[in-house]
Order: structure tokens, then C-alpha cells, then sequence
């Protein structure tokens, strides 16, 4: 078989040659999808960052078996989990089934909604209108002087609704203060943390079976000292 134009086929081999040589991935130089031309494959952030010793499908790591009817290690835990459920225990011994609604049963004038439908404001005028009384409030029972300390301590507005979000969040700060993640490090004793909650929350005992306040505006503790120790014992073994 012979060409009738030589040139056109030596033409069609340097061109086939060049190609091969510039060609590079189908996939691995192209730009992604919506970048502008100008952006250089591989800068910027990817979904993919990362990956670039491994493999899309490179085989799954095994899954570790979680046992769910245990606690979890204070490694593994946030110590936001820690504080909802001490919060929790508090609440038992504060606010029985009231919850984030309670009034001091000794208040005489209670306040003119629920407190969850009030404002900071509102709760604050409730307690200077009625001087001579107790005025704890709300799920953690925060007396009026630690109530106003922690507000200006987070910033929290006059028209800030007491919600159960802020009130945790209230709470939260006090455990701080007491010392959780210290506790949660190992650099603070279980009774110890234990002991400061009791000087917090009237409603716990301390390590000599009494509130911290026996005897003081009608105070007690509201759980006995083991059932405390239980308790905190299953968040924080020693």
C-alpha cells in the first residue's frame, strides 16, 4: 500500500508524538468545578486535604465496639457532658419537680409569672419590691447577689428571658468556679469538688453530712452525704 502524500503522514507522527509527551492525568491536573481558570489545581482548601499519601479507598479503619451501659472516660467526654449531669443532681437537691420554674417556698410574694417567662429585669424588680424575704430562683436556686454577679459576669442584657439555657449556662459558671476541670484533670479530689459544690448549693451536704449552711435562714442539706457520694462516684471513680 503506498501514500500518495508522504507529508501529511510524517505531519501526523509529530503531532501524535508531541500529544503524548504534554498529556498528564484525565483527572489529577484538571481545575475543579466553579474555580476560576486562573486557580492552580491543588491551592486552597478541599474536601480532600489530606488524602494525599492515601486513598479514597484505602480500607476503613475497624470500628470500635461502644458500650453504651457504660459511662464514658473522662478523656473521651466534653465537659459540657460532666456539667449537665452534675447540674442534674443539683437540681434533685435545689428545685424538686419545679425545675427551672422553682420559687423559694419561703418567699412570701412570689413573682408575678413563672420565672422562665420572665426577664432578667423583671426578676430583678421582683426582688426589690419585695425586700425581707428569700428570693432563690429558678432550677439552681441562684439567690440575688450571685444572680446579678454572674449576669455582669457574662453579659447577659436586662431583656435576656431567664430560659433553661440561661440558667444552665448561669450554672455552668459556677461549676467552673468550683473547680470541674480541674476535677476532670485529676488535680482535684472528688470530695473536695464535692465539698465546694455543698458551699455553692445549700441543698448539698458536705462530707460532715450537713449543708454547708445548717441551721442558716432555715437550711438543710436535702440528700444524705452517700447518696451524694454515689452519685458523683459514677461520673468520677477514683
Amino acid at each position: 500500500m503506498t501514500y500518495r502524500h508522504p507529508w501529511l503522514l510524517l505531519a501526523l507522527f509529530i503531532f501524535t508524538a508531541t500529544g503524548a509527551q504534554a498529556a498528564g492525568p484525565l483527572i489529577g491536573g484538571a481545575r475543579p468545578l466553579g474555580a476560576p481558570a486562573s486557580t492552580a489545581a491543588g491551592v486552597g482548601p478541599s474536601l480532600f486535604a489530606g488524602l494525599e499519601q492515601g486513598s479514597l479507598f484505602a480500607p476503613l479503619p475497624e470500628r470500635r465496639r461502644r458500650n453504651t451501659a457504660s459511662l464514658p472516660h473522662r478523656n473521651t467526654t466534653t465537659e459540657a457532658v460532666y456539667a449537665e449531669w452534675i447540674r442534674e443532681l443539683i437540681a434533685q437537691a435545689e428545685a424538686g419537680a419545679a425545675g427551672y420554674d422553682a420559687v423559694v417556698y419561703s418567699a412570701t410574694i412570689k413573682p408575678p409569672r413563672r420565672p422562665t417567662e420572665m426577664t432578667l429585669a423583671e426578676i430583678y424588680a421582683w426582688i426589690d419590691a419585695t425586700p425581707g424575704q428569700n428570693h432563690a430562683i429558678g432550677r439552681y436556686q441562684f439567690i440575688p447577689v450571685t444572680l446579678r454577679r454572674l449576669v455582669d459576669h457574662l453579659g447577659a442584657p436586662p431583656a435576656t428571658r431567664f430560659t433553661p439555657d440561661v440558667q444552665n449556662a448561669l450554672a455552668d459558671q459556677l461549676l467552673r468556679e468550683a473547680g470541674l476541670s480541674r476535677l476532670l484533670s485529676g488535680e482535684m479530689r472528688r470530695t473536695t469538688f464535692m465539698n465546694r459544690l455543698a458551699a455553692i448549693w445549700a441543698g448539698l451536704p458536705t462530707s460532715s453530712g450537713q449543708s454547708h449552711y445548717h441551721g442558716h435562714a432555715g437550711n438543710k442539706a436535702t440528700m444524705s452525704w452517700a447518696r451524694f457520694e454515689a452519685e458523683m462516684a459514677k461520673f468520677f471513680p477514683e
